[in-house]
């Protein structure tokens, strides 16, 4: 299953759902952030360079988020068994809510006290490559560094909903939009709704804010522990 939609449309609660219908393990970015071997492909790939999309997928049934979105072409040639699901939901919602979060990671990530701990703790080293990757193929690719400018950053959002539509064959491709709930997805995927369980609604903008504060958090206080372990260590050489 090839999720084709852009960050911010639904794409982690399709995630969990894809996962409770039994099409998991569901790669999502979010999978990115604790895997340096997958950063260093996804960075291949950003760089347009051909690589063995099963070094990422091969333990995966499903991919939805960027980065795999992007290369929603490329893995129907891998995968030409692959079913496509585009999420999608209204332009200007989809925008207020993107430049309110994942937009701010890369400030996040090139924050001075989050390098300092990346210099220093290898999983912040990973956290912090994985975004700057994001950054890169994202705001900076697919939005040509222009993703402040509202009306340009929606163009290319429908234009590449479009380009979707166009280039997926009709018995493959699903539109899919926040709020349809399980009935078009397990039509879709020829599986039985879950009658006791309801449709999952998770990452809306306040939790992903408040995560992202508590990493921010996190880097803060690693990093000046890390200061002042330093500091106290001197002066105990300085007073030997």
């Amino acid at each position: 299953m090839i999720g084709a939609g852009f960050g911010r449309t639904g794409t982690m609660s399709l995630k969990v759902a894809l996962e409770e219908l039994g099409f998991g393990p569901c790669y999502h970015m979010t999978e990115v952030f604790d895997k340096p071997d997958h950063v260093a492909l996804w960075e291949s790939a950003t760089r347009g360079q051909t690589i063995e999309w099963g070094r990422i997928f091969g333990d995966y049934r499903a991919a939805v988020d960027w980065p795999a979105a992007a290369f929603y072409a490329e893995l129907m040639r891998r995968y030409p068994e692959a079913k496509v699901i585009l999420t999608v939901r209204d332009p200007d919602r989809w925008y207020e809510s993107a430049r309110g979060t994942i937009y701010g990671i890369q400030r996040l990530a090139s924050s001075p006290l989050f390098s300092m701990g990346a210099r220093l703790f290898p999983r912040m080293r990973t956290m912090q490559r994985a975004a700057l990757m994001a950054a890169d193929l994202v705001w900076e690719q697919t939005f040509d560094g222009r993703f402040e400018d509202r009306e340009y950053a929606i163009k290319v959002f429908e234009r590449h909903n479009r380009e979707v539509e166009e280039h997926v064959p009709d018995e493959k491709l699903l539109v899919y939009r926040p709020g349809d709930g399980w009935g078009p997805l397990c039509g879709f995927l020829g599986v039985e709704a879950p009658e006791d369980r309801p449709f999952p609604h998770l990452n809306d903008s306040r939790d992903f804010r408040a995560r992202i504060r508590n990493r921010l958090a996190l880097s803060a206080l690693t990093a000046g522990a890390v200061v002042l372990a330093g500091v106290a260590l001197l002066r105990r050489v300085r007073r030997g």
